[in-house]
């Protein structure tokens, strides 16, 4: 049966399905998180750029919050797979049946783009922040105490965007696949994305100008290849559909 035969009803039948099972995987990944956490977080504390730092925790709750946080955090990333495999076996029956074979290639390289993205933010972008700001306090004649729930707080924030972000060429190959949009308009709006990413680029970096250049290019490397990215998937929609439109001819 495919998504234009089936009934709200059975939409949302089939949706509380596919979050049943991201649940059941979720809760076994939390079990597995809560053995690894606390390596991962002895690793994170004297890591190069952090082994200078002294972690204090101002409140007695901080280290079990930080420990649940990583948990959870960590769970989710290796249930990720999980998470776009279901979503891709919702929308499947909408799709054609090579589409269906395409779309699922994409999971395992939308894992690695999104490890690609917590890599670039922590063992690139995190250091440069971190640096500046010890720079700064020294500047400044302050002593900064660091609590250990606020260092990793900003650390989830530093990284975690980026690993959504680099996610963006396997979105645009979705999108153009699905026809919502194609590589015409991408090329079109370039210099807008452009303007966008070194905004960006400006706003999560330290004021100057190397650390916006580390990156900021490659979030419009990141572009262009969705840009590539697009056209290979609108040649292969483009073929697909008139594939399907001359099958109903001969029919």
């Amino acid at each position: 049966m495919s998504q234009k035969d089936m009934t709200i009803f059975e939409h949302l039948s089939e949706l509380r399905k596919r979050l049943f099972v991201i649940v059941v995987f979720f809760i076994l990944a939390v079990i597995v998180s809560f053995f690894l956490s606390q390596p991962i977080i002895r690793y994170l504390q004297h890591s190069d750029f952090a082994q200078e730092m002294t972690m204090n925790a101002f409140r007695l709750t901080d280290p079990f919050k930080v420990f649940m946080e990583v948990t959870l955090y960590l769970a989710v990333v290796i249930i990720l797979p999980v998470i776009l495999y279901q979503l891709w076996a919702f929308i499947s029956p909408g799709l054609y049946e090579k589409e269906r074979k395409v779309t699922l290639s994409y999971i395992p390289i939308a894992l690695i783009l999104f490890l690609a993205g917590l890599a670039f933010a922590y063992f690139i972008l995190f250091p440069l922040i971190l640096r500046f700001m010890m720079k700064l306090s020294t500047q400044m004649d302050i002593n900064p105490v660091i609590g250990i729930n606020e260092y990793f707080s900003f650390l989830f924030q530093i990284t975690l965007p980026f690993g959504i972000l680099f996610e963006l060429p396997i979105v645009i190959m979705f999108l153009t696949r699905l026809g919502i949009i194609t590589p015409m308009f991408l090329a079109k709006i370039r210099k807008y994305a452009y303007f966008f990413l070194l905004v960006l680029a400006a706003f999560i970096t330290p004021p100057d100008v190397m650390s916006q250049i580390v990156v900021g290019v490659p979030l419009m490397v990141l572009y262009e290849i969705s840009i590539l990215v697009s056209k290979v998937g609108y040649r292969k929609a483009k073929a697909a559909e008139l594939q399907y439109a001359l099958q109903n001819d001969n029919e």
